[in-house]
């Protein structure tokens, strides 16, 4: 069994356990809104449900990321949960946009709530949110699948705070547009969580540079290894959320091939400490020198061998 094994199933127990959860508080959230007559509360639980939904992405995701490399496909199942992320968050962004019309015919024609419902329903919901963002402290930092699972609940929990100063707001007040401008920052909530997932899911499956990665950064310091001339036709790209590859063709003196050896290995620890570039695929061409009139002159690279980790 792999050294990460443990951890993967933990998540995976915390992902099936907050699913159950959060689809028996939908249920609740649901009833308690269509008693109180709360848009922001039916609001606040159609974001719930989509976190449900995020919820059942990320185990999904979690589960085919498991699965390993296979005859078709020879890098695995890396970016199964950047695809349910992306999905997920497309799903965010057609929620926001329903409750931002929803929210704009009930302040044209404000109806009265239970302020006193909202306040325990969405009481609740911060409890259960912030359980569960703690039961995905760990990891969201390495997925971006659990990330956008975890963003989900940030942004539900701070959905929550919003009822809960909007009721008290129209206990003392009696303000009943409080109700949808609160659906509305909900729906701006939504789409905060949701438009940096839809970011960073797109630039891994168009194959991008991997955030916080400098391209011209990185050709600058394969040039400054011993033994290296000069890098072209450098590609970085990321297989999965914490897996980096790179393949270039760098130009070396003409040498045999055992000699080069050492070279490869001085490029490969060097992406790998300064970069975290794992997997590499590393052409080397060689400088043919040919006797000139003035000494030696360098011509046209010529392929030379193919090395890889």
């Amino acid at each position: 069994m792999p050294p990460h094994a443990p951890t993967e199933a933990g998540t995976t127990r915390v992902l099936i356990w907050s699913l159950v959860a959060t689809v028996a508080f939908v249920a609740v959230q649901v009833a308690a809104g269509i008693q109180a007559g709360s848009l922001a509360l039916l609001s606040d639980a159609g974001h719930n449900f989509t976190d449900a939904l995020a919820l059942l992405l990320a185990w999904a995701g979690c589960y085919w990321q498991s699965k390993p490399a296979d005859d078709v496909k020879t890098y695995g199942y890396h970016r199964a949960g950047v695809l349910a992320a992306f999905v997920n968050a497309l799903a965010l962004l057609a929620l926001a946009a329903f409750l931002f019309g929803e929210s704009y015919r009930r302040l044209l024609a404000p109806r009265p709530v239970d302020e006193f419902t909202m306040l325990v329903v969405a009481g609740l919901g911060l409890l259960l949110n912030a359980a569960i963002m703690w039961a995905m402290r760990r990891g969201q930092k390495r997925d971006l699948n659990i990330r956008s699972a975890y963003l989900h609940m940030l942004g539900d929990a701070l959905g929550s705070v919003a009822i809960i100063i909007g009721a008290a707001a129209i206990h003392l007040t009696g303000w009943l547009w409080v109700d949808p401008v609160l659906s509305a920052f909900i729906a701006g909530l939504i789409v905060w969580t949701a438009w940096g997932v839809v970011r960073e899911a797109l630039n891994i499956l168009l194959e991008g540079i991997p955030h916080g990665l400098r391209l011209d950064a990185v050709a600058d310091a394969i040039r400054q290894v011993e033994g290296v001339r000069d890098v072209h036709d450098l590609h970085v790209w990321t297989l999965g959320q914490s897996l980096h590859a790179l393949s270039c063709h760098v130009l070396i003196a003409d040498m045999p091939p055992s000699a080069s050896e050492a070279i490869l290995r001085r490029l490969n620890r060097t992406l790998e400490e300064r970069f975290r570039i794992a997997h590499t695929t590393i052409q080397f061409e060689h400088e043919a020198c040919a006797a000139g009139e003035n000494g030696c002159s360098i011509s046209a690279p010529r392929s030379g061998e193919e090395a890889s980790l």
